[in-house]
Order: structure tokens, then sequence, then C-alpha cells
């Protein structure tokens, strides 16, 4: 991984009750490049997420944005200091206009940036510009997560973490996902994936980690993993 690393995460330990779930994961994200969190389902990796976005605290382990540790820290302190989260359950506000939903996540970043506001968003997504109007809860699964994408980039966040995109969409939407996802990382935005499908990463993602039952077990290039047969049918293989 080239470029300065944004995100260290170190020996993360997450338990849900008595049940440990996280074992020293580790992981490191370079700015403005697109990691790949892969896993089979169950092995770990909304957990990951969560543990970083403050959802699922950490009992230890370091989650350093920049210089600043933040293991354990509230969801919206972890959220000001600029990492932003996007759950695979596309929580929209459904009553509420897909304009408002935008609004409720608007905030300025950590260091003041303000490159996020509406008139950006609806550049980068413009099915969302024509839908503005329309009630969140009457869009389709696919326009949902976008939504929840754009509201999450309202807030300036310095690493998006997206929680399992492509998830339960139809193919089309899929593609869409993808195709919004190289958009964005080619506007230098920083991205951590989580994701059970490594065919739709090969193409958006720059890096690669691989996680089974909780551990770490690889990390690459995506075109490194894609090339290690043994990694991907033991791991990834369904």
């Amino acid at each position: 991984m080239s470029g300065d690393v944004i995100l260290s995460v170190r020996e993360l330990d997450v338990f849900y009750g008595a049940s440990k779930i996280l074992f020293g994961v580790g992981l490191e994200v370079g700015r403005g490049r697109t990691l790949a969190l892969l896993g089979r389902n169950g092995a770990g990796k909304s957990t990951t997420l969560k543990a970083i976005a403050g959802v699922a605290p950490p009992r230890k382990g370091s989650v350093q944005l920049g210089s600043t540790d933040l293991a354990g820290s509230r969801p919206d302190v972890i959220a000001r200091a600029g990492i932003g989260y996007v759950p695979e359950d596309r929580q929209v506000f459904p009553m509420h206009s897909v304009e408002d939903n935008l609004l409720i996540g608007a905030k300025l970043g950590p260091q003041g940036q303000d490159h996020w506001k509406l008139a950006t968003v609806y550049e980068a997504f413009p099915i969302l510009a024509g839908m503005k109007e329309r009630r969140a809860g009457a869009l389709s699964g696919g326009e949902q997560q976008m939504l929840t994408i754009a509201r999450t980039l309202m807030g300036n966040p310095e690493v998006l973490l997206l929680d399992e995109p492509s998830e339960g969409l139809a193919p089309i939407i899929v593609q869409a996902i993808g195709e919004l996802i190289r958009k964005l990382r080619g506007m230098g935005v920083t991205i951590v994936l989580a994701e059970q499908n490594m065919h739709f990463c090969l193409g958006i993602s720059e890096d690669a980690a691989v996680i089974d039952k909780g551990h770490i077990v690889y990390r690459d290039t995506i075109q490194g993993l894609r090339a290690n047969k043994e990694i991907t049918k033991r791991y990834l293989a369904v």
C-alpha cells in the first residue's frame, strides 16, 4: 500500500456478551485509497466496521485516525472526528424527503471541510437530484443505498466505511453502486469496503484484507488477492 496512512487499526478485540468476535484485528488504510475487507458471512467484517465506528466498542486495541486514537469513543465523537459509517441495513428516515435525509447528515469535517454540500452531492448522485422531494421510504433498495452513502458524505468524513453495499441488490443496481464507488475513489475519498463479493471489489478497490473467524488472515493489493487461488478458494469460495 502506498501513500500516507490515514486509518490504522491495531489489535482489536471485540466481544458480544461473553462471545469473542474479533481477535487482534489490524488494518491500515492509505489516504485516498479503497480497501476491501473480504470474508464469508459471519467472518467478522461488519463487526470490524462497527468497532471502528464505535457501534461495537472494542475491549482492546486502537483505532487511530491520523494521530488520534478513537478506540472506545462514542459513535458521535468518532463521526465528528472524521469517520463516516454506512451500515448494511440502509437506515434512512422513511417519512422524510430525500433532501431532508441529506440535510440531517450535514456537518463540517473535522478540519472545517465543507466540500460535500447539497450541490456537490446532487452532482455526484444525479439520481437523487431528480427525487429530492420524494419520501425516502418510497425509494428502491438501490436508491436507499445511494441515499445513505450520500447522507454520510454530507458529514464531510475523512474515511468512509461501507458495510456490504451490494448486498440484496439487483445486478444492474450493484453495477451502479460500483460505478459510484469508483467515482468517489476518483474524487480522493478514502474508503473501507466490507464485502463478501470479491468480484464486485476487483474493479473498485486497490488494497485487500481477508478476515476469517475474527482473524485477519491475508493482506495484499486486490490484484495480488485475485492471483492467489489458494487464499480465494480457502476463505472466499462459496
